[in-house]
């Protein structure tokens, strides 16, 4: 098999010459030792065949315990395993769906125009705000573009953020704000949930809370909003989608600005990423909606058509007026969670929806009668509850391994190993989610499972 080498030589001595570096060594310097291969390569032998090299790596990834099939899943903090009907994966690996791209064209372009109309009235729905955008690359990306609508909306650069937001969408915001000149004040939770009290600012462009949040809480959502009203600022929910087949919606805690992550929606785990940004907003400011809206017209004939419309926004028709830099979606995986929502229905959203908390909740209460296993907060939960252990969390995630189970996430990976809003060592906290799949064996299972491996 003849190796493939995309760069000549010359052009990886002007890559590295522009970056300052010597060696393609150096390139790769940050990365641990321990995960870089050695000097000698993978070791195989030069002028195997293709199928060979596939058949040697294919014994490399079986040493990987997948979700999918050898793990059962009570991971979440943002990606969640849920069910994927097969109605859902036959229609939306449609050829039409998968090579689509951006549909510039209208006259070619109506099955995915009309698709992702669809998908704006249904995150419409989900959000209780009347204009949704035709998507967004993630959750994280999402809050940042909300943060850029506040701002150019109300003329001012400070942010306050919940740290019930997730970290990484907090690390993603601190990461932007470094370009825009954005003043990001994040604010503590106590007993899992924000303590608006201490927030020391006259003035806000926004203020976002997350609904539930990462630790899986529900927020005081009266009072989050009562502190955006006082700033003078735009209200950001960062919402569980799924939570909306129970929980009030966005629109109605008085949101101005909604975004969420539409992963649930028949994105499997093992896609990668970006997943899919969910992105509404109040009428008033649909003219700083970032990205693309898909609308409905007639044509010359009088037939029910579909454009794309106020475009006049993005950084691909006037870069230097555009509100936003986004200038494209993720297409494949709105229609997806179009295809994935109009199959559930309200109904089976909200039985979808229902069977996470009954079963978050039947594993909480039995979790919390274990020994060496206490719940962190005493709060109201959706799906998605924190529970501190006796042993380092990532030692238990390691033990419940060895039985076939994903316990959970430690919640100092989540954090960086620091999180101020959690008393006492952070590393023995465990983040467990349920979702409508599992079964009561399940629960059962895992409940045996942790007894064991804190004991």
């Amino acid at each position: 098999m003849a190796d493939y080498l995309p760069h000549t030589t010359d052009e990886v001595e002007a890559m590295l010459g522009f970056l300052g570096l010597d060696s393609l060594e150096d390139l790769f310097a940050h990365i641990p030792s321990a995960v870089r291969l050695a000097s000698g390569g993978t070791g195989l032998p030069a002028g195997r065949s293709e199928p060979d090299v596939a058949a040697e790596f294919a014994q490399f990834t079986s040493s990987n315990r997948a979700v999918s099939n050898r793990l059962v899943c009570y991971a979440g903090g943002g990606a969640y395993d849920h069910e994927v009907p097969q109605v859902v994966k036959s229609l939306a690996s449609r050829s039409e769906f998968v090579t689509a791209y951006t549909p510039y064209q209208p006259e070619v372009a109506q099955g995915v125009l009309q698709a992702l109309f669809e998908y704006q009235t249904l995150v419409s729905r989900l959000s209780g705000l009347p204009i949704a955008n035709a998507s967004l690359y993630d959750g994280a990306t999402a809050l940042v573009e909300a943060l850029n609508l506040a701002a150019g909306s109300t003329g001012r650069s400070t942010m306050v953020v919940s740290s019930g937001v997730h970290p990484h969408w907090r690390a993603v915001v601190r990461t932007f704000a470094r370009g825009t000149g954005h003043r990001v004040v994040e604010v503590p939770l106590v007993d899992g949930v924000t303590d608006w009290t201490g927030v020391d600012v006259e003035s806000a462009a926004a203020v976002v809370v997350a609904y539930p949040n990462y630790l899986g809480v529900l927020e005081d959502m009266e009072a989050a909003r009562a502190r955006a009203t006082g700033l003078e600022a735009l209200f950001v929910v960062a919402g569980d989608p799924v939570a909306a087949g129970v929980l009030r919606t966005a629109g109605q805690w008085g949101a101005d600005v909604y975004v969420g992550e539409g992963q649930p929606f028949g994105t499997a785990l093992s896609f990668g990423g970006p997943y899919l940004g969910l992105f509404a907003v109040a009428t008033e400011h649909v003219r700083r909606l970032p990205g693309r809206i898909v609308g409905e017209t007639l044509d010359t004939n009088g037939r029910r058509s579909f454009v794309t419309t106020l475009r006049a926004r993005e950084q691909d028709i006037r870069r230097e007026k555009a509100t936003s830099n986004v200038c494209t979606n993720q297409t494949l995986m709105a229609v997806t969670a179009a295809i994935q929502l109009g199959w559930l229905g309200t109904d089976g959203l909200r039985r979808v929806a229902t069977a996470c908390a009954t079963g978050a909740h039947a594993l909480f209460d039995a979790l919390t009668t274990v020994d060496g296993v206490e719940a962190l907060v005493d709060a109201p939960f959706f799906r998605e509850f924190a529970i501190r252990l006796a042993r380092p969390a990532d030692e238990v995630i390691a033990a419940m391994a060895d039985d076939g189970i994903l316990a959970g996430l430690s919640v100092s990976s989540l954090t960086g190993g620091i999180d101020p809003s959690i008393t006492g060592d952070p590393s023995t906290v465990l983040l467990v989610t349920v979702t409508e799949r599992r079964t009561q064996r399940e629960l059962d299972a895992y409940v045996d499972s942790l007894r064991k491996a804190v004991r």
